[in-house]
């Protein structure tokens, strides 16, 4: 088989040329692979939480004492619960209240964060300090503390962590985009604005803002597998959803019991379906990354 690998000449030293061998082929087809493989399962499960739940009319808190802790079968492929009820459906829907979760969470954070960020940089001086230092405190705090503390403020609900998990997820997106706009500044088309006598309101909305949504966006996207962990932490501790309200922590956490007794699919599959939708998420990340910013693309291909 002929060989396919790029070879640029680089220096000539006594008649002798140094070659360098590229591997920029391989690296494109292992990106384009982890798209299309990411795309996929990111597809598969948006199609499973929008079109099971109306087609399939089936109570997925049904309960069905004589068919509890069934092993995976044909007939119900995920196996049932400790008290019967279809695990795969209860797995859709414990993903479907996970992605609300998440998506709600990672959009409200990015437009704190966004908001502070932009504001930091604009104003500069002493609000900048200020502002910076607020954020630097205020991540000092670890994330699941700070999320139990809001959580426990009010009664166990979707939307109390939703809250938790905005509050406690904006302040990466704040830094990026303060850095991002500090990079804008400096353009010339920023000075030419100014000199015109664009007020700062008019030159953060019309030229600043639309520059670093493109990172914000990033930000967001990547947020959406850590609310979707931080959630499922959360109902995991008992500190989240009811119990009764199918999400992937509660999945988990009402199965350690029978993980305990031998009965390892209750645990297993929950578990897979809140590595695997995260992992997709963040690969689709990882290329848009690699897109935006060519210049770090083109140094991992060295």
């Amino acid at each position: 088989m002929a060989d396919t690998t790029a070879q640029v000449p680089l220096t000539e030293d006594d008649g002798a040329t140094t070659v360098w061998t590229s591997r920029g082929g391989p690296r494109r087809s292992t990106r384009t692979w982890r798209l299309w493989s990411s795309a996929t399962i990111v597809l598969a499960v948006v199609l499973a939480v929008l079109v099971v739940p109306p087609l399939v009319h089936l109570d997925e808190q049904a309960v069905d004492l004589a068919a509890k802790l069934q092993p995976p079968s044909w007939e119900r492929p995920f196996g049932t619960d400790d008290v019967g009820r279809d695990l795969l459906l209860r797995c859709i829907y414990g993903l479907r209240v996970s992605l609300l979760v998440g998506l709600v969470a990672a959009l409200v954070a990015t437009v704190i964060g966004t908001a502070v960020g932009t504001a930091a940089a604009v104003f500069g001086g002493w609000v900048d300090r200020l502002v910076m230092r607020f954020v630097d405190a205020f991540a000092s705090v670890p994330h699941l503390l700070l999320g139990i503390f809001i959580v426990a403020m009010f009664r166990p609900g979707v939307w109390p962590v939703v809250f938790s998990v905005a509050l406690t997820h904006w302040l990466s997106t704040a830094r990026i985009v303060r850095s991002e706009v500090l990079s804008l500044r400096s353009r010339p088309y920023i000075d030419a604005a100014v000199s015109g006598g664009a007020s700062r309101r008019r030159v953060a909305v019309r030229h600043l803002l639309p520059g670093v949504l493109p990172q914000a966006g990033l930000a967001a996207v990547l947020m959406v597998p850590h609310a979707i962990w931080h959630e499922s932490a959360l109902s995991f501790l008992g500190l989240g959803l009811p119990t009764h309200q199918a999400s992937l922590g509660t999945l988990v956490q009402t199965a350690r019991s029978s993980l305990l007794a031998g009965d390892w699919w209750p645990t297993l599959f929950p578990g897979l379906f809140v590595i695997i939708p995260t992992l997709a998420i963040a690969g689709l990340a990882g290329v848009w990354r690699e897109h935006l910013n060519p210049r770090r693309r083109s140094e991992l291909m060295l």
